[in-house]
């Protein structure tokens, strides 16, 4: 009984770690980030303009392909379907990899697969609400 007592303390502990280690990203890091990786078809400013992609001004707690009323149309029904609710965590795994995320999603970018990039990259986007 004690061991899973243990392991299950143990396991909150860790993931609890895991998700404040998102928060403990650079904004400013992840904003060269964003420029250099997602600028090119995302904006991020309070009542920006969509291109290729859509605008991801509030991008938290929003429920994927729902979010931007003038880009719905625009996503994949994969996206739509998903039911995903981009929060630290699902941003993470969206952006480590968006294809195997959400499978037959329309984003052609491939990923930022550096763990560093990726949490200062979300920092950054939980830093413009």
């Amino acid at each position: 009984m004690k061991q899973i007592f243990a392991t299950a303390v143990l396991t909150v502990a860790l993931t609890s770690g895991a998700v404040t280690a998102y928060a403990d990203g650079d904004p400013a890091a992840g904003e060269k980030v964003f420029k250099s990786n997602c600028a090119r078809c995302h904006t991020i400013d309070e009542g920006g303009k969509n291109k290729v992609g859509p605008n991801l001004f509030g991008v938290f707690g929003a429920t994927a392909g729902h979010r931007v009323a003038s880009y719905e149309k625009r996503h994949s029904k994969a996206m739509k379907e998903s039911g995903v609710v981009w929060d630290e965590k699902t941003l993470n795994e969206f952006l480590e990899n968006p294809k195997k995320f959400i499978p037959k999603n329309r984003m052609g970018f491939p990923g930022v697969k550096d763990d560093d990039q990726r949490e200062d990259l979300i920092a950054f986007l939980k830093s413009a609400k």
